[in-house]
């Protein structure tokens, strides 16, 4: 039996097809008898532009019931998907002449395509967060990372009056306290690559070979704070690539808006308009 998300998913794609196939349609058709038709559908392409910023205004609002943030999401998907093909049909599938013109389309094709990196972060991201516990909000990371941080540290100073030796606080020293001081790998854990956690580990179990029956119950716990620590870190990492993609979607969008506007006031400032 298909999963009801599955068939919701699939009814959404069919109604953005059928929607699709319809302008297309009735672009092609009335593009012969209608010569003012590009201003219709420049009109028609601002309309969707505007409903489309609407979903940043809906996060602000979040306290309002108007809707859940999903569905409003899904629809900002589904219509921004549609969006394009409405610009297309606006140039009427050809890239727009002069530098005004390039400027803008490739401001739209800016925005369309960091929507679509977006959407694809959005699913991808979550469910590799999903793999390393449970979420983590953003904000709470430095704090637990502090916490981690700190338990560590009086971890191996009080192996040392009871194991009456340095051997993993020299350790910790050499290898580890940078790495508990602040967040780092980013690079590693968007790429999914886990080498720097499996070296610390592995350089604790050389170390652990040499260190005394107390010392290497310490050793245990510190191993599991590392894979806090990387854990966290990937959190922090995912979480900051799907914020920093809001500063740049969301700027482009406004831009793309005032470009838009511009846009509007020289086809009716110099071209007679629609008259």
């Amino acid at each position: 039996m298909i999963h009801r998300t599955t068939l919701h998913r699939l009814a959404r794609v069919a109604l953005l097809l059928a929607a699709s196939a319809a302008a297309i349609w009735l672009h092609e058709e009335a593009r012969p008898d209608h010569p003012h038709l590009p201003f219709l559908t420049g009109w028609a392409l601002l309309a969707l532009m505007l409903v489309l910023t609407l979903y940043n205004a809906r996060k602000k609002i979040a306290f309002i019931p108007l809707l859940s943030s999903r569905l409003w999401l899904q629809f900002h998907i589904y219509l921004g998907l549609f969006t394009g093909l409405a610009f297309l049909l606006h140039i009427a599938w050809r890239w727009p002449g002069g530098v005004f013109e390039t400027l803008l389309a490739a401001a739209f094709a800016a925005v369309t395509l960091s929507g679509i990196v977006g959407w694809w972060l959005s699913r991808a991201i979550p469910r590799r967060l999903t793999t390393v516990g449970g979420e983590v909000p953003y904000e709470r990371i430095p704090i637990i990372a502090r916490d981690i941080r700190l338990k560590a540290e009086a971890m191996v100073l009080q192996a040392i009056p009871k194991s009456k030796a340095t051997t993993l606080a020299d350790f910790y020293a050499a290898r580890l306290a940078s790495f508990f001081d602040g967040p780092g790998n980013l690079g590693p854990h968007l790429l999914g690559s886990r080498r720097t956690v499996n070296n610390h580990l592995a350089h604790l179990a050389e170390v652990r070979r040499y260190l005394s029956a107390e010392e290497k119950n310490t050793a245990d716990q510190l191993g599991e704070l590392i894979r806090r620590k990387d854990a966290l870190d990937f959190h922090r990492a995912g979480q900051l690539v799907l914020k920093s993609w809001l500063f740049v979607h969301i700027p482009l969008t406004y831009g793309l808006l005032v470009l838009t506007l511009v846009h509007i006031y020289l086809v009716y400032a110099y071209s007679g308009g629609a008259r």
